[in-house]
């Protein structure tokens, strides 16, 4: 089955789309990656977005304008995708959408949303197409997060030790796939989210995000600072945990660079986002370090900071730090991967969480199902689900995959 991924994460600044052929040998599912690409948010939706998000206010009129342009900016992504990936033969398009809010309440998840109507996906495409992954899990008493556990644990099976898939976007989540216990995944905390939020705020808008980490190798740590925002009490809750923006945005930050001053002032620019930096590699160090983690293997958009992996290098103390492209996944669109083998997982009718790393009563097969312009006919029923992920040979690269 070829199957177009859809993702747009915390960090809500662009859409990715990755394109897989997937199928199933025995015990192991197969992936061919075909590519990726991906667009940023127009400006005027983005600002839209930004300003509707916790701790905001918003309206129910903001809400449907939201999820409709976002819905077309996914459905425009998806045809391109098809086009230019697929050669217009995909089978099924798996759309994230966009997380708007994740309720909690001591401790437990009450709800999720994610909007981007998947409608105008199926209708500009032809194609099906499954999304609304994360809320059957809360259904079943889970986090919803992270939702892509139990393709790490595929991925990494069979790996020596305690390897960890760790993924820095917006917030920074871990999975934990050693083959003596029982996988564990949970949220670290925040990955870039303070970080954007510092940046775009104290340079006056001139700035979205720390490009290459040129504001935080240009700052020193403050100490203090760093020890404010390292005594958040979610960092030392139990998994399984999830967080998001409704706890780390600016108002949360501003309350700590306001509140207790240090006795030179507020932090410059270039030192508060290197504390920050600082607090993301100390964070996920930590939890990386709790689970005794042999090996981490990074993804995503903070891989793209050259200061904060070197940071990330020297917090975990000798625990070898790679990325996910060595083993066969590109880095930038391994979520969009996920989301890919989720969505096929749910169109054979197999579950697509694992309760170990969500929290949740049961195992869970994901989503909705939107049907594409000939309707929708399920593949054959697959009685047993894949135990691993191999990556194989896409056009233009060797086969990689776990040792």
């Amino acid at each position: 089955m070829r199957v177009i991924g859809l993702m747009s994460g915390t960090s809500h600044d662009a859409v990715d789309a990755a394109a897989a052929d997937l199928v199933i040998d025995g015990d192991t599912l197969f992936l061919t990656p075909l590519g990726m690409v991906g667009e940023p948010y127009p400006e005027e939706l983005r600002t839209a977005l930004v300003a509707a998000l916790p701790p905001a206010a918003t309206t129910m009129r903001e809400v449907c304008l939201l999820d409709t342009l976002i819905g077309q900016t996914f459905a425009s992504l998806a045809v391109r995708a098809d086009r230019e990936l697929c050669g217009g033969s995909a089978d099924l398009v798996v759309s994230h959408g966009q997380t708007v809010h994740h309720w909690t309440e001591h401790g437990r998840v009450r709800g999720t949303l994610q909007i981007g109507a998947p409608a105008w996906i199926a209708e500009a495409t032809g194609r099906p197409v499954v999304s609304g992954l994360r809320t059957r899990d809360v259904a079943a008493g889970g986090q919803g997060a992270p939702l892509v556990s139990v393709v790490d644990v595929m991925w990494l099976r069979g790996r020596p030790g305690v390897p960890v898939a760790l993924n820095l976007g917006g917030i920074a989540n871990i999975t934990v796939a050693a083959e003596a216990c029982d996988p564990v995944a949970f949220d670290t905390g925040p990955a870039n989210a303070l970080i954007d939020a510092a940046v775009h705020h104290l340079t006056g808008g001139a700035l979205a995000y720390d490009e290459n980490g040129a504001l935080a190798s240009r700052g020193t740590v403050d100490d203090a600072l760093l020890r404010r925002l390292a005594a958040e009490p979610y960092y030392s809750a139990p998994p399984p945990k999830t967080t998001g923006k409704e706890l780390f945005h600016l108002p949360y930050l501003l309350s700590l660079l306001d509140g207790s001053p240090s006795s030179h002032g507020r932090p410059c620019v270039e030192d508060v986002v290197a504390t920050l930096t600082r607090l993301t590699a100390l964070t996920v160090a930590d939890a990386a370090r709790s689970v005794h983690a042999t090996e981490v293997i990074a993804s995503g958009g903070g891989t793209r900071n050259p200061v904060l992996m070197s940071m990330l290098r020297t917090e975990l103390r000798g625990v070898p730090l790679r990325g996910s492209d060595e083993l066969g996944l590109p880095s930038a669109a391994k979520e969009a991967y996920a989301f890919a083998v989720l969505g096929f997982l749910t169109a054979h009718g197999l579950p697509g969480t694992l309760p170990t790393c969500t929290g949740a009563r049961h195992p869970s097969v994901l989503g909705s199902l939107t049907p594409g312009d000939r309707g929708f006919h399920l593949p054959e029923p697959v009685r047993t689900a894949p135990v691993r992920l191999r990556v194989a040979a896409s056009p233009g690269r060797d086969a990689s995959g776990p040792a």
